[in-house]
């Protein structure tokens, strides 16, 4: 069971939004979409959600298209804020559980839990206009979960939060899909798809780059760095098959290499000058591969 795109394509006039994605997010993982402004993730959000009709593709959640039926098993936390400013967290989020099916009493439970579970039980009847942005954006995930749901979008979640507030929501989002929720969130941060994801869809322009598991993606690369730390000159890598590049700062040499087959030899060489504090075979970042895979340095 899992969220299928098929050929799944949006124009806006003569520009392609989204071009032609084909994604199958596996039930209780936890994807993450990559891209920077312009990559097509929204659209595609949107898509899912059903407030954008796709130009051409099938989108469909356990075989099934998403219709009206479906939605109060979904969750969505917009990259633009839309909470009512005027009203009191306490009423803005009973009034989106209600929306949900939600009883009073089990909105009242669930909204205790969660202004608990993110430090903040003095805010349940504040204005919403009267909270820090960080803030803000707590109340606007309590209101996309509130009601439990199996399958949760949260588009760029993390944006514009400090380092505190960035830990306590990721916990959170952790938490949920530990629980067995399907989590999609977008993201410009690399580091956050390295931590939270098992899968990764990268983006660009409207294209779907590369997608899967994303140990898979990595070891489909081939690429590795290898890391070496000691006094030895070992410039003579340099001439070796398959480096691709060296790099050295003072005592650290970093040698990328097109594939882990040519660390062996590498090692047999540099072992041969003696002492050596590190000799370590890296995967590739996300990083390394949206720059080989994109062609530019990602942003």
């Amino acid at each position: 069971m899992s969220l299928k795109l098929t050929h799944l394509t949006k124009t806006f006039g003569s520009n392609t939004a989204v071009d032609d994605i084909n994604l199958d997010v596996p039930k209780g993982s936890m994807y993450g979409f990559l891209g920077g402004n312009g990559a097509g993730k929204t659209t595609t959000f949107r898509m899912i959600l059903g407030l954008l009709t796709q130009t051409t593709g099938e989108i469909t959640y356990d075989g099934k298209k998403i219709d009206y039926s479906m939605t109060d098993k979904i969750g969505y936390l917009p990259e633009e804020r839309g909470l009512h400013p005027k009203l009191k967290v306490s009423e803005q989020v009973k009034y989106l559980g209600k929306l949900k099916g939600m009883s009073t009493k089990e909105v009242n439970n669930k909204l205790d839990y969660w202004l608990e579970r993110f430090e903040v039980p003095e805010n349940r009847e504040k204005k919403i206009e009267k909270l820090s942005k960080g803030n803000q954006q707590k109340i606007q995930l309590i209101a996309s979960i509130i009601h439990n749901p199996e399958l949760i979008i949260l588009d760029e979640p993390f944006s514009g939060l400090d380092p505190v507030n960035v830990e306590m929501l990721k916990s959170a989002v952790k938490e949920l899909n530990k629980d067995g929720a399907t989590i999609i969130f977008s993201t410009h941060r690399m580091e956050h798809v390295e931590e939270l994801c098992e899968e990764l869809c990268i983006l660009n322009k409207g294209k779907q780059i590369v997608s899967g598991n994303i140990d898979q993606i990595k070891d489909d690369f081939g690429q590795k760095d290898i890391i070496i730390e000691g006094d030895h000159d070992v410039s003579f890598i340099k001439a070796m098959p398959g480096v691709l590049d060296v790099k050295r700062v003072r005592n650290k040499t970093t040698v990328k290499i097109a594939d882990e087959q040519f660390a062996e030899p590498i090692f047999n060489e540099v072992i041969k000058l003696g002492y050596f504090k590190r000799f370590q075979v890296q995967e590739p970042s996300i990083n390394d591969i949206f720059i080989a895979k994109v062609g530019e340095k990602y942003e």
